[in-house]
């Protein structure tokens, strides 16, 4: 046995134990618990394949960041966020300045290789056949890892950026995004949930796609710890994090499906949160002094969605007769206690001088309704209504008004019961009705109309819809850099989506309200997202 130095017999005791000891000591931030509805759909944690308002909610200022970020607490502005900087280079290029000494989980440094990673084909737009049309493929990169991503991946990667040539690193700090076209929403696009930066060397190592899917390695405050799927999620302090040190040493976010059951478990003090609240329940969870409820409308609307190939909506007077025999604003009184409203169809004040301010939903006109069922020759045949149980907020409680409203103008709507978002897109049955939302997830309309309704979104991509103009008038929105223009198109999308040949129907806006110990200094976000980092906390 070799015989240490005096210096360094003296040295370890103290080395070894102390610093252990002091950790353990030091570290006395809280962990919470948040009761959800649910925690994800996909069972994965990876950003383009759980593209969800669930989704939204545990990884956004938690796990997953993007090179441009919004202001969570403010009016979701686009800040500065892995990047500290960007500019326009020309219609089709946007350069982007990387915020030096940000640390990933896994202890590596960001940089614009991860970048070009993220954005290249292993990652988000596949290397084979499936590849998205009119995506230039980038050439296999050396030691890639070959894995098969699922093809849901590389639709969302091809919704999000239909037209992106290259990323490509200036330097190591500095990155630059190429589009084969003209597009004004470059920037917006860089902001939107999907193009969030991951770390290549973790996903090469990874055994497959579902391994580093379970487990990402990211930038955010916090890092996963464990993921149990369908049952919780819980996340740890990454202590190394660019933005300060995070204020909880732990985030558990549990599924409990039943309202009641989180809001008991939150007043008895097995939750610090309780998020999903119909708002009839806010009333009752405040009569307790020691808590209190916050929340309200998000850029997110509720919808009620149309497969036109189902025989009877084939007429677009059937859809039409639907949309003008919703009383939005009797759902809005009746179960929201007004503290939703109904908006100004699928946009947002939010678009800025792309907002047409004139603009409504169809109205309320049971008399109209009952003519254009008269037209289309229809005769009460039944129209199935896909639900889920309370997935949404008010979910089946809106649905069952619905039914009735549509009744009352001879509509012979019937409600199936889904247990999940697969069994609601399955074809093997008739497909006619479903509820789904639709955020804004920058201040565009081809971040919601054109990525969920167009000829790339998903509403086209499971077979329910197509409209050879409306198509058209996407690519138009998506390219054109005429602001006039692009305004004329949005409204002439606006009138064939939600008059004309209605590929859906506004409800409400939506709202997410959370409760939770007043004694919590926390503050929600106008989003889905709940904001964990230094700054949003006290007790």
């Amino acid at each position: 046995m070799t015989a240490l130095p005096r210096r360094a017999l003296l040295a370890t005791p103290a080395a070894l134990a102390l610093p252990r000891f002091a950790i353990a000591q030091s570290d006395n931030r809280p962990s919470i618990t948040i009761a959800v509805q649910k925690v994800v759909n996909s069972n994965t944690l990876d950003v383009l394949r759980e593209q969800s308002n669930v989704g939204e909610r545990v990884f956004f200022s938690s796990l997953w960041e993007g090179l441009i970020g919004r202001d969570w607490l403010g009016d979701l502005r686009s800040v500065p966020g892995l990047a500290t900087s960007w500019r326009r280079l020309d219609d089709r290029t946007v350069e982007l300045v990387l915020r030096q000494g940000v640390r990933f989980h896994n202890g590596d440094e960001l940089t614009a290789d991860d970048v070009v990673f993220t954005f290249g084909p292993e990652r988000m737009f596949g290397t084979g056949q499936g590849a998205p049309q009119g995506v230039t493929l980038f050439s296999r990169l050396p030691g890639g890892t070959g894995k098969e991503l699922p093809p849901e991946v590389a639709a969302v990667a091809r919704r999000n950026w239909p037209a992106l040539e290259k990323v490509e690193a200036v330097d190591k700090y500095t990155v630059r995004f190429v589009n084969r076209t003209p597009d004004v929403t470059m920037e917006g696009r860089l902001a939107r949930y999907g193009s969030d930066i991951m770390n290549r060397r973790s996903f090469e190592e990874a055994g497959s796609w579902l391994d580093w899917a379970r487990k990402p390695v990211t930038t955010g405050p916090y890092m996963v710890a464990e993921f149990r799927p369908d049952v919780s999620l819980t996340l740890v302090a990454h202590d190394a994090y660019w933005g300060g040190r995070p204020p909880l040493k732990q985030i558990r976010f549990v599924e409990v499906p039943e309202v009641s059951s989180r809001i008991n478990g939150l007043l008895s003090g097995q939750y610090q949160f309780a998020c999903d609240l119909p708002p009839d329940q806010i009333e009752s969870v405040e009569r307790n002094r020691a808590f209190e409820v916050q929340g309200g409308t998000i850029l997110n609307h509720r919808l009620t969605v149309f497969d036109k190939n189902h025989p009877q909506l084939r007429d677009p007077r059937v859809r039409r007769a639907i949309t003008h025999s919703m009383d939005r604003q009797a759902i809005v009184e009746s179960l929201w206690a007004g503290r939703t409203v109904v908006p100004k169809g699928l946009q947002w004040d939010y678009y800025g001088p792309m907002f047409h301010a004139d603009w409504s939903v169809p109205a309320y006109d049971p008399a109209e309704a009952r003519r254009l069922l008269r037209e289309a020759n229809y005769r009460g045949e039944p129209i199935p209504y896909r639900l889920l149980n309370n997935y949404y907020t008010n979910q089946v409680a809106t649905a069952q008004v619905l039914v009735e409203m549509w009744r009352s103008v001879g509509l012979n709507v019937q409600i199936e019961m889904k247990e999940n978002w697969a069994q609601i897109f399955d074809r093997s049955s008739p497909r006619a009705v479903r509820d789904w939302s639709n955020s804004a997830p920058f201040n565009d309309p081809v971040s919601s109309i054109v990525n969920q309704h167009g000829p790339n979104g998903q509403q086209q991509q499971v077979g329910e819809y197509a409209n050879e103009e409306l198509n058209r008038l996407s690519v138009e929105l998506e390219t054109s850099t005429d602001r006039a223009r692009r305004r004329a198109v949005f409204r002439r999308m606006l009138e064939i989506a939600e008059r004309e040949d209605p590929a859906y129907t506004v409800i409400h806006q939506n709202a997410t309200f959370t409760a939770k110990r007043k004694d919590i200094a926390w503050k929600a976000s106008p989003a889905f997202a709940m904001d964990f980092r230094a700054g949003n906390w006290g007790a």
